[in-house]
């Protein structure tokens, strides 16, 4: 009897929970319909298969580089690796590599990257632990940015529907121009409404109006950091100051975007807006880079101004359900960021 119903209350575990248990966030967006076609971490493995690089440091003391990889597969970052090559020097952080198979890693935009006039961030910024093991973040600060022009590689373009998140921290913020994880410009430029789709987390309020000091979780379709779907301050807005936080935008390129955010450690996604498109933003007008840390129109000239903190992100095909956001969620929580 006790075996019966043991059996009855593992057939009443809802999908989701299921799904979370067995998956690392592009296992379940891929189960979802909504594929990883990027997927980048300097902390741990984004699919329960992966087993290749995570990110790419280089030292002062020779300029030699190493890969830094996971200590299994879909386990954590060898941080000991990391620590090994750098010691007595620093490094820097000079690619993060793309886990999808589609290619698309991202370079920092500066001389000796991807070009531009920014710099590598510094690989030993900051320390964690994700599941009781040691890993270092991508510790974003003014002057650090990282690219890639993906529209060849299958990040979305023009107005196919895409989504996206990053694991980030709201204790390394502030209002500086941009600190964006998302689509952006192939030319470096800001091109117009609907040339990025791109996910804001700073202390940023565009429009004004806003509610709090943040940070917040927006949207950043150039021309403008969007809180919901006008330029009037969204009331549904809320900081998110902890020090992990999951930040979502998902757009189907034609009417309809939505934002959520939560506590990267536990429970689930707050919905913070869901619903049209802002005027003049339809259809949306992708063109497939890929940025994180700046804004789309850095870094050809000028200089990225913003900080903040990567852990881990991805850029998906499709509009993901809501049922997929909270198993991606479920899993991050699991991860046991400290």
């Amino acid at each position: 009897m006790a075996a019966l119903l043991v059996v009855l209350l593992a057939a009443l575990i809802s999908p989701v929970r299921a799904s979370a248990a067995g998956g690392r966030p592009c296992d379940l967006y891929a189960a979802g319909g909504t594929p990883c076609v990027a997927a980048h971490s300097t902390v741990r493995a984004l699919y329960a298969s992966y087993n290749g690089p995570l990110y790419q440091v280089r030292r002062a003391s020779d300029n030699a580089t190493r890969e830094i990889g996971v200590v299994a597969a879909g386990g954590v970052a060898n941080a000991a690796a990391q620590d090994s090559f750098c010691a007595g020097t620093t490094c820097v952080i000079t690619w993060v590599y793309d886990q999808s198979g589609h290619g698309n890693a991202l370079g920092y935009q500066g001389p000796g990257g991807v070009g531009g006039s920014d710099t590598a961030a510094k690989a030993t910024g900051e320390s964690l632990t994700v599941g009781g093991d040691k890993a270092y973040s991508l510790y974003i600060n003014a002057r650090n940015s990282y690219w890639r022009d993906g529209h060849l590689t299958g990040v979305p373009t023009g107005s196919a529907p895409e989504g996206m998140y990053m694991v980030t921290s709201g204790t390394h913020v502030n209002g500086g121009c941009c600190f964006d994880y998302g689509n952006s410009e192939t030319t470096r430029k800001a091109d117009g409404p609907g040339a990025m789709d791109a996910i804001n987390f700073s202390t940023s309020c565009w429009f004004g109006g806003c509610s709090g000091s943040g940070p917040w979780v927006q949207a950043d379709l150039e021309y403008g950091l969007f809180p919901g779907g006008s330029t009037s301050w969204n009331p549904n807005q809320r900081a998110f100051t902890g020090k992990f936080v999951t930040a979502t935008l998902k757009n189907n390129g034609g009417s309809r975007f939505a934002i959520k955010g939560g506590n990267a450690q536990s429970g689930g996604l707050t919905t913070l807006y869901a619903g049209s498109l802002p005027r003049g933003y339809s259809p949306m007008r992708k063109q497939g880079a890929i940025v994180l840390g700046s804004g789309g129109d850095c870094c050809n000239g000028n200089t990225n101004l913003s900080v903040g903190t990567f852990y881990e992100g991805a850029i998906v095909a499709g509009y993901p359900s809501d049922a997929t956001d909270d198993a991606v969620q479920a899993d991050i929580a699991a991860a046991g960021y400290r």
